[in-house]
Order: C-alpha cells, then sequence, then structure tokens
C-alpha cells in the first residue's frame, strides 16, 4: 500500500524559545524534516522556521511519534547540542501505550538493531551486526488488555522503542510498521515524547522540557 502523506492541521505549539533554542512539540503525523517529494515538503522544521528563520535540527522524532523536540539556532548552539545527543548526556523519557498487560514492574531490553534493508524503513534484532540498543521501561498502569509505560532510552537507534517493545512481545499499539492484527487498530502510534533534559548551550544550565502526553 502506497504511504499518503496527509500531515495534521493543528496550531504550531512552542514550548520555549529564546536566542540560542526553539523548543516544541510535534504532533504525530507530522514530519519533523521534509521527505522526498513536493508532497512531503510540510514539516515540523518548516512550520517553526516561518516563526524562527535561523533554527537548525538537532534531532528527529519518528512521523508517527509526538512529543518533545529541540532546535538550535546557531551552528554554535546546534553543535553543542548535537555532542549532549551523542555523547547521550541528555535524558529521554517517552510514554507509550503497549499490547498486553506487562507482568513485570521494571525492566531492561538490551538488543542490538540495525535496519532491514530488504524491509526498510524497518530495523530488527541482529547480533551479528546490530549496534548496541539498551532501553530501560517502568509500568505505570495496566488493565484492559494493555499496559501504559514509561520508557527510558540508554541508546538513540531508529525506531528503538518500538523494535524493542516488540521484541519482547508488547509492541506499541498503533504502530504501523511492528503491531499486526488488534494491536495496530488504533488512531495513531502510542507513543509521545515526554520529556527531554538537556544543558543550554549559552549558559551550560540543566533544563527539562515536557509537553502533554495527548492519550
Amino acid at each position: 500500500m502506497r504511504f499518503i502523506y496527509t500531515p495534521p492541521d493543528t496550531p504550531l505549539s512552542v514550548l520555549f524559545a529564546d536566542e540560542h533554542i526553539v523548543v516544541a512539540d510535534k504532533p504525530s503525523g507530522l514530519l519533523s524534516v521534509p521527505g522526498r517529494g513536493d508532497d512531503r515538503q510540510d514539516c515540523l522544521i518548516g512550520r517553526l522556521r516561518e516563526v524562527y528563520p535561523d533554527i537548525l535540527l538537532v534531532h528527529r522524532l519518528d512521523l508517527d511519534t509526538s512529543g518533545v523536540m529541540i532546535f538550535g539556532r546557531s551552528k554554535a548552539a546546534q553543535g553543542f547540542l548535537g555532542q549532549q545527543f551523542e555523547k547521550r548526556l541528555t535524558k529521554k523519557i517517552y510514554l507509550a501505550r503497549v499490547w498486553g498487560e506487562v507482568p513485570e514492574d521494571t525492566g531492561r531490553v538490551d538488543l542490538p538493531l540495525i535496519v532491514d534493508w530488504p524491509n526498510r524503513p524497518r530495523q530488527h534484532v541482529n547480533f551479528e551486526t546490530g549496534k548496541p540498543s539498551i532501553t530501560d521501561w517502568r509500568v505505570l498502569k495496566r488493565g484492559n488488555g494493555e499496559t501504559r509505560m514509561k520508557l527510558t532510552p540508554q541508546t538513540g537507534r531508529s525506531h528503538q522503542l518500538r523494535v524493542h517493545m516488540q521484541a519482547i512481545g508488547h509492541p506499541i499499539l498503533g504502530d504501523p510498521l511492528y503491531a499486526t492484527g488488534a494491536a495496530a487498530d488504533f488512531p495513531r502510534l502510542m507513543l509521545h515524547a515526554d520529556s527531554l533534559k538537556i544543558r543550554h548551550p549559552e549558559t551550560s544550565a540543566a533544563m527539562n522540557f515536557s509537553a502533554p502526553c495527548p492519550f
């Protein structure tokens, strides 16, 4: 089935802005950056540039994931923030609703990931060529055949949380790539970048940004 991009027509939600950084709440269904083709140019960074023409990309969220994204407003700010992501000095917390009632209260998924080339953009677990990938998780609530979880990635691989949850038998609800059957039958991917902790590029002060979870 051919993917048809239908970005949401929702108001821009800026969580914080100063002369060095812009922090926004990305809605599910909106690309972080432009895609290939004229029909995939609408994206969060494009919308933000109408207000902040100088912003620069630091990291991305998947199309279907909502939540906190941070941008730099100069090459220096972009580089400073980028180094924090690269050296794993940021703290990212996600909220997710997953299929099934997870019996344990906490856990860690330590499974190496790499792109599944014949089926890209899908990623998969591969113990021979995969890159180290670690996700810590904690149950927040169980009931009605699903579990609400707090996910804390220790690495930043593509689709990491989605593949790790599928790998332990609890795919994220509404995941168009990794959930099947009733688990996939939801209006959106139930994954939200709840909070992001970074150090400010000018002052080095610790700052924590959060966006309200829409599910």
